[in-house]
């Protein structure tokens, strides 16, 4: 009897039993992702390419692959997932990561010195290209899939705050368990273990029940005769008619413009704004990544009592002033606490923001609608980072100015722009989403 009253509070906790199976999956899935990603840089760096003056380029071009799989693949990608069936899209995506990286893992057993460098890069260029690619088609699936097995806005918002708080604790946990595990056993445990996570979500996913409509999905022969063009222009159709979405994207997309610059310059604020050491920047990054799983846990009680419209502009404001506050600190515990502060309505606002796309998006364009949100973001993201970098290295390389009693140098002055652009999402968000989110299913 307690085994099933800790079952029964566990699966609320976790918002049902299908979801519960899901997140299961994702856990275990994200902390090998993160594992993998860091254990590829490290080896690139520090044993492939050590020494080496383009190192550097080698790391970026990992990066350049996830960009091309995002913004090549993933508008394409969504057609299917709209097509296919989610319960065998997922499936599928997961036994195709899992059998590249298994393949990686079984050639890192070679020597490193058996293959030339530049077959190595190919090699590891490939595995990540197919792997980003692959996700392309899992991330909109699961997104899809969390709107079939969840219901209402306070649910979904609590689900998808889980997901971002897995993923967060990912970010924190995944890195430190990396170096360590490359430095003492070599890549191909990190490669072994993030494929053993594949087949860990691969058993999860088989234990979700999925509507009986699902099955039905690649059944229907009229979508499968209808040409993929004409799919994915109906698609774009439907996302530039709807003005709920419309909105919802230009909140992220002005959001984006400004957190971006955050990451790329963050080590320089940690050095020249906070005067300590670059090695300093993982706590910080830390603190935001424990201000976001908070953030994220509270994330569906605060949906069921201000509505996702209230958090999603709410969170805006409240993030944008935490960023303009932290521009203006130069001490280094202050930093800390205000990036765990303001994490915390910035996780509850992105938990916001999927029920309502779930909400305004017709079922059988769910996979289109984030083919088209997910590159648009990512493009403004890499847009503030290019713009930053740009300004930092070059305009206001060597900027100073006093404004009302206020110092400003290059980087707290690109920090307080970014502040800016957020507050006016977080406007924004406030007079363009609708009070009451109309469901369109």
């Amino acid at each position: 009897m307690a085994e099933e009253v800790t079952g029964v509070r566990v699966s609320r906790f976790l918002v049902n039993r299908d979801f519960a199976r899901l997140w299961y999956g994702q856990a275990v899935s994200s902390i090998g992702d993160y594992v993998f990603d860091t254990t590829l840089t490290l080896w690139i760096a520090t044993e492939l390419l050590a020494h080496s003056h383009w190192a550097p380029a080698a790391v970026s071009g990992l990066m350049l692959c996830a960009f091309f799989a995002t913004m090549v693949v993933g508008p394409l990608a969504g057609v299917f997932v709209d097509r296919w069936s989610l319960r065998r899209t997922l499936l599928r995506s997961e036994a195709i990561r899992g059998i590249v990286v298994g393949t990686l893992a079984l050639i890192t057993l070679l020597p490193t010195s058996t293959l030339p460098v530049g077959v190595w890069l190919i090699l590891l260029y490939a595995v990540v290209l197919v792997v980003n690619s692959a996700g392309q088609f899992f991330n909109p699936a699961r997104f899809a899939t969390i709107g079939e097995i969840v219901e209402g806005e306070a649910d979904r918002a609590k689900a998808f705050g889980l997901g971002q708080a897995t993923a967060a604790t990912a970010v924190i946990l995944g890195p430190p368990i990396a170096a360590p595990l490359l430095f003492a056993l070599g890549i191909k445990w990190a490669m072994f273990i993030n494929c053993a996570s594949y087949v860990v979500s691969y058993l999860a996913i088989r234990s979700v029940r999925f509507p009986a409509t699902d099955a039905s999905r690649t059944d229907v022969s009229t979508a499968e005769r209808t040409p993929w063009r004409t799919q994915f222009a109906e698609g774009i159709k439907m996302f530039a008619r709807n003005r709920f979405l419309i909105a919802l994207l230009a909140v992220m997309v002005i959001s984006s413009l400004g957190t971006g610059a955050l990451t790329a310059l963050m080590v320089f604020f940690v050095t020249d704004n906070l005067h300590v050491s670059a090695g300093l920047l993982g706590i910080l990054w830390m603190a935001y990544g424990a201000g976001a799983v908070s953030g994220s846990l509270i994330s569906g009680r605060l949906t069921k009592l201000l509505h996702a419209r209230n958090v999603t502009w709410l969170g805006l404001i409240l993030g944008g002033t935490g960023i303009a506050a932290l521009s203006r600190t130069s001490h280094y515990p202050v930093a800390v606490a205000l990036m765990f502060v303001m994490a915390i309505p910035v996780a509850v606002m992105n938990a916001g923001i999927s029920p309502q796309l779930l909400a305004v998006t017709p079922k059988e364009f769910t996979g289109r609608m984030m083919g088209v949100i997910n590159p648009v973001v990512t493009a403004a993201s890499m847009i503030s980072v290019v713009v930053a970098g740009s300004l930092a290295s070059t305009t206001l390389r060597n900027f100073h100015a006093t404004v009302l009693g206020l110092h400003l140098g290059r980087i707290d002055t690109i920090f307080l722009t970014s502040a800016a652009l957020i507050l006016c999402a977080g406007i924004y968000a406030y007079f363009a989403l609708p009070p009451t989110t109309v469901a369109t299913d």
